[in-house]
């Protein structure tokens, strides 16, 4: 398959907001994109089995009411649960952005250190702060998936995060045991880390929301099904860098970029 075959399908609800910038990065890798309202795919006009890859956007879907991502993840297994299971026993990836993680992590897809699971595994609390926070981070990869192919093992990059609820937590008195599973399956993607590499621990405003472990993006196991809570989708282009103003440098890519070129990479070689 020519990469501009790969059919993206970017899917909003009530309050997505990332949509467009999300698609822009797609384009940019060189697939082809489409933003679909969760209208369209359960209501039938849009089948989920059309596309090569799921990206669920950022934003503040169904008003974040009772948590964040609970209602879609909910109302996306009620009505489209078989579909999504299909999608991803097809191996065909799934990319969570902020909102989208949450809505991932919610549907018990991640981590999937068992498989999909019927009730979260994980959760994305509240941070720290107990403030919406809205910065440039860095990010240290220290995992691997089929969408960091293109970063190196150990790199440093920048991206920004907005979120109010992006602490990631495990069930209480089995952090650890689960941690170093993680771990040992390379699941843990990216950590919040200073500008050297060295991680945060925790430490505010390094670590934005004191997610456990540092925790910025996990995969499943297998790689295919990936979700980080900051913004590759804002960090794909030179002008969206936060220091393009002192330096002029329009041009270029941003780190972000490279998380939808994994994507559409993988799916070329794959199908």
């Amino acid at each position: 398959m020519k990469k501009s075959d790969v059919r993206v399908c970017i899917v909003r609800a009530p309050g997505t907001n990332c949509d467009a910038e999300t698609l822009d990065g797609v384009i940019a890798a060189g697939g082809t994109g489409e933003i679909v309202h969760f209208n369209r795919l359960h209501g039938g006009s849009r089948k989920l089995e059309d596309y090569d890859a799921l990206i669920f956007p950022g934003g503040f879907s169904y008003g974040d009411e009772i948590r964040s991502g609970v209602i879609w993840a909910r109302k996306f297994l009620g009505l489209l649960g078989d579909d999504l299971k299909k999608f991803v026993d097809a191996e065909k990836p799934v990319l969570g952005v902020c909102n989208g993680m949450q809505v991932i992590v919610e549907s018990g897809l991640l981590p999937g250190l068992r498989g999909a699971s019927e009730a979260p595994e994980a959760c994305m609390a509240s941070n720290a702060s107990a403030r919406y926070e809205c910065r440039w981070i860095f990010l240290k990869k220290t995992g691997d998936c089929l969408f960091t192919e293109k970063y190196a093992q150990g790199e440093v990059v920048e991206m920004p995060v907005g979120h109010a609820e992006g602490k990631f937590t495990l069930e209480p008195g089995r952090e650890q045991k689960i941690l170093d599973e993680l771990e040992a399956n390379k699941q843990i993607v990216f950590r919040y880390c200073r500008a050297d590499g060295a991680l945060a621990r925790g430490e505010y405003p390094l670590s934005p929301n004191a997610s456990l472990d540092d925790v910025a993006g996990v995969s499943n196991p297998s790689g295919t099904v990936f979700a980080l809570m900051p913004h590759p989708d804002r960090s794909c282009f030179g002008w969206q860098r936060r220091d393009w103003t002192r330096t002029g440098k329009v041009d270029g890519e941003g780190d972000g970029l490279r998380i939808f070129k994994g994507l559409v990479d993988y799916c070329a070689k794959k199908f």
